[in-house]
């Protein structure tokens, strides 16, 4: 409809006022809720042009479009405000109510890919919280470029190797006796995880004690036996020492197993994972590469570093003085590598805002001191962190909230909800439905949220059957089937072709909303905000929950008008579904 206006606008300029135009939808507004129309033209932008008042513009504009496109008018100091007949917006009810795929667009075959890393996790601790609002907002971005027809490559990076590795390591090698996930009866990133915690406080007593009899805390930090020990296991794993090697191999799949199962219930999936290990040598041999060409230089301590100072930055370590890389090493020669492999159009980093600096590095290190033209093309997706009513979550300390026991907390407190308002999941065995409430509610919660914000993460909050949450918006799915099932069961075929009643207020701005989706698809898409969709979403249901409330629908003698509603109900269910499909969030048909 907008494209219509547009062209409509189009030729009404040129034939009034001899402007020569080129369509543009932005100029095309939805019209404010307190003004009658449906779409709003500005047209202060062609006043100028016109060389008469907004409104003598507005008035002669609104004529000629009613003449281009059937749609009533009314001018509100210089806006137009145009209303297109019910007939168009009943032909679009038709047409689209049945399209499974409404609201998504198909890639082209030769749209180029769009890579999207997101997830990457360490090897040295479970997932936890801040994991989650990272894996749920970069699976919720790969499905809606896909519905915005991007060719998208999801892709994850493990970072399985570095010193924060082989802590947990040499912690499991003294304190460990031989334990594994099998003996404990634990997941094995939980027993990794464990031994973590484990070296950070056999490290602070170490520093405590040297600090006791008289060194400065920073040099105990440094000179601490466990660090230097950790050191030197890493010095050790890359001149690949195969006892190290080894340690490393079985520890490393202990957390993979433990990975693979919360990605599993969480509903996360990759096209390829790539290893910082099996990156780290090609980033080395660009820093090498950069160094003879003197855009990078070597330290007096031996270290190699770039300097951007002229950047408004600062000196960046590329690798360390004992020759061993850091994080931007690998990040270095994981995009070269991936270039290599999918020429993407685009490389969108979904990391927490916590690493910006990084990425302003990464950016200029690959496109301007290496002359890698695909640096320009590197998009840092900065999300805030997660934070809880009691402050925020320290891995090293013990103190984060771990993935899979919040996914638990979740699921038993869908239990507890859905037993206390005595629902149930009809065709739905009731442990899948706690299931799917329990992870919807997680997922909507942390997805309704703008990515750049911090957030505050309230578990009971989130899982009410009322106000902005997925069990909301999982019940209202659930009661629209319930009532095309009765239709169904009253011998009503709502299949058949929309009736061509007039439309009320309630109807109508339902309608209305149901057409916006496509564009707040396309909006979440450019921005990469998965919070537009599911704020969309409950703004639709909120107004569905007001016309089901205030309009009858079985109750209604005139046929037409019946069928008419139930249509609308039909396709409301279809976008929800749709909606939430783009959040990774599954809708019940019974609840």
């Amino acid at each position: 409809m907008k494209n219509q206006l547009a062209n409509a606008l189009k030729t009404a300029l040129y034939d009034l006022y001899q402007i020569d135009w080129t369509p543009d939808t932005s100029l095309i507004q939805k019209t404010k809720k307190e003004f009658e129309g449906d779409f709003t033209i500005v047209v202060f932008s062609f006043v100028k042009q016109a060389r008469k008042s907004p409104d003598a513009v507005g008035a002669e504009l609104g004529a000629k479009m009613k003449e281009l496109t059937g749609c009533e008018y009314n001018v509100v100091k210089g806006f137009l405000n145009l209303s297109f007949p019910d007939a168009v917006w009943l032909d679009f009810l038709d047409k689209n109510r049945e399209q499974m795929e409404y609201g998504y667009t198909r890639a082209a075959a030769d749209e180029p890919v769009t890579l999207i890393e997101y997830s990457s996790p360490n090897t040295n601790k479970p997932l936890h919280l801040g994991h989650i609002r990272n894996n749920l907002l970069g699976d919720s971005v790969s499905r809606i470029l896909t519905a915005c027809g991007k060719r998208v490559v999801k892709v994850n990076l493990v970072n399985d190797r570095g010193i924060h590795i082989c802590k947990s390591m040499l912690a499991w090698q003294k304190f460990g006796n031989g334990e594994t996930p099998e003996s404990a009866h634990i997941k094995g990133d939980h027993l990794v995880g464990k031994y973590y915690v484990e070296f950070d406080k056999h490290y602070k007593a170490e520093i405590a004690e040297l600090v006791a009899g008289g060194m400065a805390k920073e040099m105990a930090e440094k000179q601490a036996p466990l660090m230097l020990e950790a050191q030197e296991m890493l010095r050790k794993w890359e001149a690949n020492d195969p006892e190290v090697r080894q340690l490393w191999n079985q520890m490393n799949g202990w957390v993979y197993a433990g990975f693979d199962e919360t990605y599993r219930r969480l509903g996360i999936t990759f096209d390829k994972t790539y290893y910082e290990s099996n990156t780290y040598l090609l980033g080395k041999s660009l820093v090498e590469e950069g160094l003879q060409q003197g855009a990078f230089y070597r330290h007096t301590d031996g270290s190699v570093r770039v300097d951007l100072r002229d950047k408004g930055l600062d000196e960046k370590v590329l690798l360390r003085s004992d020759g061993t890389s850091v994080y931007m090493t690998q990040d270095l020669g994981t995009a070269q590598l991936r270039h290599e492999e999918f020429h993407p159009q685009q490389m969108i980093y979904v990391v927490g805002n916590e690493q910006n600096y990084h990425f302003d590095v990464l950016k200029i290190v690959i496109g301007e001191k290496l002359g890698r033209e695909f640096g320009k093309h590197i998009h840092h997706l900065s999300y805030g962190m997660v934070e809880l009513p009691n402050g925020k979550m320290k891995s090293r300390e013990g103190t984060v909230v771990d993935a899979d026991d919040l996914m638990e907390e979740m699921v038993f407190q869908a239990r507890e909800k859905t037993s206390e308002l005595g629902k149930d999941g009809g065709g739905t065995t009731p442990e899948a439905l706690y299931e799917m409430i329990g992870l919807g509610a997680l997922k909507y919660f942390i997805l309704k949220v703008d990515p750049k914000k911090n957030m505050l993460f309230n578990p009971e909050e989130s899982i009410d059957f009322n106000g902005n949450t997925g069990p909301f918006l999982q019940y209202t799915h659930a009661r629209i089937r319930s009532l095309l099932r009765k239709a169904g069961d009253n011998g009503i075929d709502v299949s058949a072709a929309t009736p061509k009643s007039p439309l009320g207020k309630a109807e109508k701005d339902i309608i209305k909303i149901l057409y916006d989706f496509r564009e707040v698809v396309q909006a979440a898409g450019n921005g990469f905000s998965p919070a537009l969709i599911a704020n969309y979403a409950f703004d639709l249901a909120k107004e569905f929950n007001r016309f089901y409330q205030e309009t009858p629908i079985f109750k209604e003698n005139d046929p037409d008008k019946r069928l008419l509603r139930l249509q609308i109900s039909e396709m409301t269910a279809l976008v929800i579904k749709n909606a939430m499909a783009l959040l990774g969030i599954n809708v019940p048909e019974k609840m």
